[in-house]
């Protein structure tokens, strides 16, 4: 890529850099404004700012490194996006309508290298990090669409949660929800953003320590090391006795309430034996964990994974409320299209190589 994207600055990263360059402090928040509540496509569209500045940001960024590759539309309102970046590689972003707003699910990373056994991102391979610019583009791309259909829709959620380990990327994850949180942008409250972690326990305690004050999930998916480990090969580095251990500092410091992902494939980790041994994991953090239990979306190659039963899930649930676990069943979204994190990728990239 020749020029970065002018979304991967934080406010008071632009402000420095112009300032270093010779321009007032308030030339920043007037391009702020102009990208972020106005939403202009060039800086040719910034006709209040001076055109030494917009000169200067067009010749060392560009507002715009990824196109629309292909669109997928639910009949429920969820859309999902596969961008295709710069370099040719592709992206998924979801959209998807709540009765509480709209939340849009952002990619940190293009491919995964976690290898969870049952999930479509790690189908394959990380190749690289996506830049604090293109996480945020990946949102402004959403608005952009919804500010197109004239009904003055803004998105007002954000879930980390597509390809990629967001704390893999920690440092332009961190940068982006700064830049989608400032109150002179598009001033996403904090409680609206929650990120998902595999379980990377350094990082789990070094969000604890930041100014982020975002919400957190951690996707658990068994609750003991023999399981997990079967399923999810970073259990292996990260037992769940050293997960366990990040969780306990980051709620000791935060005192905010987290999930508990738990995604449930039948016959492998969706018995009432199952849910009772993490009712017994959970006990002693009940207080501020929320187990989100989540119906499983197939995917081709992972055939040996089928989704739980009805039954099943019921019985998993109930099992875990009489302990005094608080829980939920994750609402679905997408059914009828690629709804699986990573799904609508491989199968692009599938077709090109076939």
């Amino acid at each position: 890529m020749n020029k970065p994207s002018i979304y991967g600055f934080t406010l008071d990263q632009l402000t420095a850099w112009l300032a270093e360059r010779g321009h007032r402090k308030g030339r920043a928040q007037q391009v702020w404004e102009y990208l972020y509540r106005k939403r202009v496509a060039s800086f040719e569209d910034m006709s209040e700012v001076n055109e030494t500045c917009t000169a200067l940001l067009k010749e060392h960024f560009t507002i715009s490194t990824m196109s629309e590759h292909v669109k997928q539309e639910s009949k429920d309102g969820t859309i999902k996006f596969l961008f295709k970046l710069y370099d040719g590689n592709l992206i998924e972003t979801v959209l998807m309508r709540h009765k509480f707003g709209l939340s849009v699910c952002v990619t940190t990373q293009v491919g995964c290298n976690i290898g969870c056994s049952f999930c479509a991102s790690g189908l394959i391979a990380k190749s690289r990090d996506l830049s604090g610019g293109e996480i945020v583009e990946q949102l402004m791309r959403v608005q952009l669409h919804l500010d197109a259909l004239g009904a003055g829709e803004r998105v007002s959620h954000i879930v980390v949660m597509g390809i990629g380990e967001p704390f893999d990327n920690f440092q332009n994850m961190s940068d982006f929800i700064r830049v989608v949180k400032d109150h002179k942008g598009l001033a996403i409250g904090a409680r609206h953003i929650t990120v998902s972690t595999s379980g990377l326990a350094g990082k789990i305690k070094e969000f604890a320590d930041s100014d982020l004050n975002v919400n957190l999930a951690v996707s658990l998916h068994a609750p003991n090391n023999e399981l997990r480990t079967r399923i999810m090969k970073i259990n292996k580095a990260i037992p769940i006795e050293k997960l366990m251990e990040a969780i306990d500092y980051y709620l000791e410091t935060t005192n905010r309430r987290m999930t508990i992902e738990y995604i449930l494939l039948k016959g492998v980790n969706d018995g009432v034996e199952h849910a009772l041994e993490l009712a017994e994991l959970m006990r002693s953090r009940s207080k501020l964990v929320n187990v989100n239990l989540i119906p499983y979306n197939p995917v081709d190659e992972h055939s040996q994974y089928q989704r739980s039963e009805q039954e099943s899930i019921r019985a998993f649930y109930d099992a875990l409320k009489k302990q005094g676990i608080s829980v939920s069943v994750r609402l679905e979204h997408g059914t009828d299209i690629d709804a699986a994190c990573g799904q609508l990728r491989s199968k692009q990239m599938r077709a090109a190589n076939e």
